[in-house]
Order: C-alpha cells, then structure tokens, then sequence
C-alpha cells in the first residue's frame, strides 16, 4: 500500500512539472509570436522597399564595375559578358542575344523587355540601403528622373517587375524571389514617396 501512494504521488509531481512546463513553453513560443508580429508591424514603407531593392534580383544588374552578375552566388556573368558603350553588352555579345522579352523556361535564360544593366551611376552593388536611396533619387545619377518618374520605374518597369517572375535556372530550380511580394512592394514604394521620399540616416 505504501508502495503504491508513493508510487501515486510521484506520479501526480510530474504530471503537475510536465504542466508547468508545457505552460511556460506556450507563453514562450507566444512571446515568440508576438514578437515577431511587432517586428513587422513596425516594418516601415522604406524597409520593405529595401528589401526587395538591396535583393540580388536588382542588385545583380546594378553592379559598381562592367561585369553584371548572376545565380543565386551573384558569381561575374559567364562567358565574359561586359557592359558596353549603352549597358547592352559589346559587339558579339549583347545583352539580347541571350535575353529575350521573357523566360527561357527550356534554357533557364531570364528574360524581360529592355533587358540590361542599370546604368554605372545607378551602381547599387556594396551600397547601404541609404547610399542606394540618395543615389536613386539624385537626378544626376537616375537619368534626370523625378519622384514621380522613379516611383512609375520602379512599379511599373516590366524589367524591375521582374524579380517576382525571375523563371528558372539551367538546372531548373526556381530563382529566389524577393522577400517581400510585389503588392506590398508597390504600395511601399508609393507610401514612402507620398510621405515625402525620406531617407532614414541608417
């Protein structure tokens, strides 16, 4: 009989430990939960629209040197490719020889209209989100655009809207998308403009 209580009661002690336990796990993981709810709620309009800008989807055509990049490892592009005289490529190997209007779902060549690099003073490749954003505002640097003009580019380009259609690779696999899917994309980029274009000091 003792055996038994004994028996009984160390059973009762963890049953009552496995219910506190599981009880602290849960306010855990909802701690968790919610901590990550705050954190993208306190996401503003500019952070969602540099994480799809600073992406190797757009940073791969905006490279600091003449060499676009490209892959998932954003590798210099095979076979030598250049920049050229007007971000097309150099004779023999322009840019629309490979890339058409849209993918190459059988070849795994990407491919949207006006296929090309961005011109060298719209250079993104080792720039912080905030170096991109004056530079893609500077007139000087954005081809003499305005705020409403870059706004339109940046959520209206067939090429820029590309990234959330990228196709596959050689291999097949499916290229990586931005993080943050177009729509809300698009509405960042107009929500940031219509507050008034400002660029956080980090």
């Amino acid at each position: 009989m003792k055996s038994y209580l004994t028996t009984l009661i160390a059973a009762f002690a963890l049953l009552l430990l496995a219910s506190v336990a599981f009880s602290f796990a849960e306010t855990d993981s909802a701690e968790v939960d919610l901590s990550s709810a705050e954190a993208a709620a306190e996401e503003t309009p500019f952070d969602k629209m540099m994480q799809v800008l600073t992406h190797k989807r757009c940073v791969n055509c905006h490279p600091s040197d003449d060499y676009p990049r490209q892959g998932e490892d954003s590798h210099v592009h095979n076979f030598g490719v250049e920049r050229g005289p007007d971000n097309h490529g150099v004779a023999a190997l322009r840019c629309e020889s490979c890339h058409q209007a849209e993918n190459n779902h059988l070849s795994g060549v990407p491919g949207a209209p006006e296929w090309s690099l961005a011109p060298k003073s719209m250079a993104w490749q080792g720039l912080s989100r905030v170096e991109i954003a004056k530079s893609m505002l500077n007139p000087e640097n954005n081809g003499g655009r305005t705020l409403e003009e870059t706004v339109h580019h940046l959520t209206e380009h067939e090429l820029v809207l590309w990234a959330w259609e990228p196709g596959v690779d050689a291999n097949g696999n499916p290229r990586e998308k931005p993080p943050v899917s177009k729509e809300e994309y698009i509405k960042a980029v107009k929500e940031w403009a219509e507050s008034g274009a400002v660029i956080p000091e980090s």
